[in-house]
């Protein structure tokens, strides 16, 4: 990943404005995450502290994560010892990917305690370690394996740093050295830059190596030439590693690649500077991020989503399986009728009955089946039960088949729904909707309401309010309850998504609002990233819910159907 640990260095002292402020707040909204509000007198933000695999980090965010109704008992932890404590440094071990945030706080018995935090942004061993000004433990958000590891996170040990690896610093080490050091080895150039200087990633490596030689050839083997042309781009990183920028990195397409503290050319594309590195990783991250957290709350609903979804499409099958085989109940009826008819010609104990079949055109003869243990009247009572079964079960069928096609539809719609959740009152919403339906049993905590999200709202090319519901509820409350009879009402034709309201007010709207509110729609589904999606409106007075129907669900008549480009914001 890029956040090297020069890039940390930079950060790190521009992190050193935090210097002199009290945590205000403390939150952890997901087990990787951390977020301190500082505040002082010329300075108020927030720290976020991120463990997670593929954006490990830390930095002064404008986000605001949504906390949990209960704080995790690591942050209960942290509230205990920093609440209200001050920081008095903010440091990184030489150039490893370490950083210790140090405090001056007040024990219990009105001591002052200089306790610190030990942030770890290691790939894959990311860590936060809450400690004594001794080096004793408190806790971690993650401890180690008792057994397993080799170096013991938990509460009371003695907190150890991490083996560190042996490499020259290029901001100590002049270039001479640096560049003695890299062409002694006999690997590729990236792998030899990366391997003797400190702090610096494989992808900075590559550029280093790309600006001195396009082949990469092998260090110990460079030419004269490429030798010198080494000796001047260390020169020229050095400089720069002293001052420098924070750059976004993109693809040829303009497309977000990666990130860095000086311009990067490999991927063919262009750097933007920003203006901080806290803004930087704030962009680079910020939709990732939601999208993780967003995914990592709502696991349990999609597993149970989708063991529901299988399990429906299963019992469906099946029934519809049963229903062909009681398509021929009809023969069943015929044979009773038959064998009622020809009494008087079949023995008892017979196997089958061979008579004249007065229901085929041509009166052509056939053989019946006989059960030999019944009497010739019983086998026609059989086959009349058996009828009158098969009858039953295609009206019962045909109900559960029913049923079960709806079940899939409003599933398909809650996962469409969960799909697009960004926020985690959207998701406590889908919560409550499936404790409502009786999906799931667990009750919403009573402690603290929970905060109700609103549809989307858009204004469309000739000045119309545009809503889009981003879950049933929300739907049925825009549809039901919100919208007039004359607004219109949009809908991706038998494909899960938001229901849309486009907003009249007595106007009527041209075909390009239409459009613009049909590709909301179409963007708003579960065919958001198709090319052409059919989109079904009409006005609201032809919307209606059935009665005991799940949320969401409607039927409507008299609609037009348009087909768009899907655009989920405009």
């Amino acid at each position: 990943m890029p956040l090297d640990g020069l890039f940390l260095h930079h950060l790190t002292n521009e992190l050193q404005k935090c210097v002199g402020c009290r945590a205000d707040k403390l939150h952890q909204p997901n087990r990787d995450e951390l977020v301190i509000l500082l505040r002082s007198a010329g300075f108020s933000g927030k720290l976020l502290i991120t463990t997670r695999s593929g954006s490990v980090r830390l930095h002064i965010t404008e986000t605001s994560p949504d906390n949990p109704a209960e704080p995790p008992s690591f942050c209960r932890l942290l509230r205990k010892h920093l609440s209200a404590a001050k920081i008095t440094a903010i440091e990184q071990a030489d150039l490893d990917r370490m950083v210790f945030i140090r405090f001056m706080t007040y024990n219990e018995m009105g001591d002052t305690v200089y306790p610190f935090l030990a942030v770890e942004l290691i790939t894959g061993r990311a860590n936060v370690i809450l400690c004594e000004e001794s080096g004793r433990i408190i806790d971690a958000l993650h401890r180690s394996d008792i057994e397993r590891s080799a170096r013991l996170i938990q509460p009371g040990a003695k907190y150890r740093l991490p083996e560190a690896q042996v490499k020259l610093s290029p901001l100590t080490c002049d270039t001479s050295t640096l560049a003695e050091a890299i062409l002694s080895l006999s690997s590729p150039l990236s792998s030899a830059i990366l391997s003797v200087l400190e702090g610096v990633s494989p992808l900075v490596a590559r550029e280093l190596a790309k600006n001195v030689s396009e082949s990469d050839e092998i260090a110990n083997e460079l030419s004269v030439r490429e030798r010198s042309r080494l000796f001047e781009v260390l020169s020229a990183f050095k400089e720069t590693a002293e001052n420098p920028v924070p750059y976004i990195v993109k693809e040829q397409d303009g497309s977000i690649r990666d990130f860095s503290y000086l311009p990067i050319t490999q991927y063919g594309g262009e750097s933007s500077k920003e203006d901080s590195f806290s803004l930087l990783l704030d962009r680079f991250y910020g939709g990732k991020d939601t999208a993780a957290r967003i995914r990592g709350m709502a696991q349990d609903i999609l597993k149970l989503l989708n063991n529901l979804l299988a399990r429906t499409e299963r019992k469906l099958s099946y029934r519809l399986s049963d229903l062909e085989k009681s398509k021929n109940r009809e023969e069943l009826r015929i044979y009773g009728e038959l064998i009622k008819a020809n009494l008087y010609l079949i023995k008892s104990g017979s196997e089958i009955a061979r008579v004249q079949n007065y229901y085929d055109e041509n009166m052509g003869y056939i053989d019946i089946p006989l059960d030999p243990a019944l009497s010739p009247a019983a086998n026609a009572a059989k086959y009349f039960k058996e009828y009158k079964k098969s009858y039953t079960a295609e009206e019962r069928l045909t109900s559960l088949i029913e049923e079960d096609k709806k079940e899939i539809e409003y599933i398909e719609s809650v996962l469409d729904s969960l799909s697009r959740a960004e926020t985690a009152a959207e998701l406590t919403e889908i919560r409550a909707e499936l404790s409502e339906a009786g999906y799931i049993h667990a009750p919403l905590s009573k402690k603290k309401r929970p905060v109700v999200s609103k549809p989307l709202e858009f204004i469309s090319p000739s000045g119309f309010k545009v809503s889009v519901g981003k879950n049933n509820r929300e739907n049925d409350l825009l549809t039901l309850k919100t919208a007039e009879k004359h607004d219109l009402w949009f809908h991706t034709k038998n494909i899960p998504g938001s229901h849309v309201i486009l907003f009249t007010e007595g106007r009527t709207p041209s075909d390009e609002d239409l459009l613009f509110a049909a590709s909301l729609a179409a963007g708003h589904s579960k065919a958001g990233q198709s090319d052409n999606v059919p989109v079904d409106f009409t006005e609201v007075r032809y919307v209606k819910k059935p009665s005991g129907a799940k949320p969401g669900m409607v039927i409507y008549t008299t609609n037009r159907t348009v087909y768009v480009k899907p655009q989920k914001s405009i």
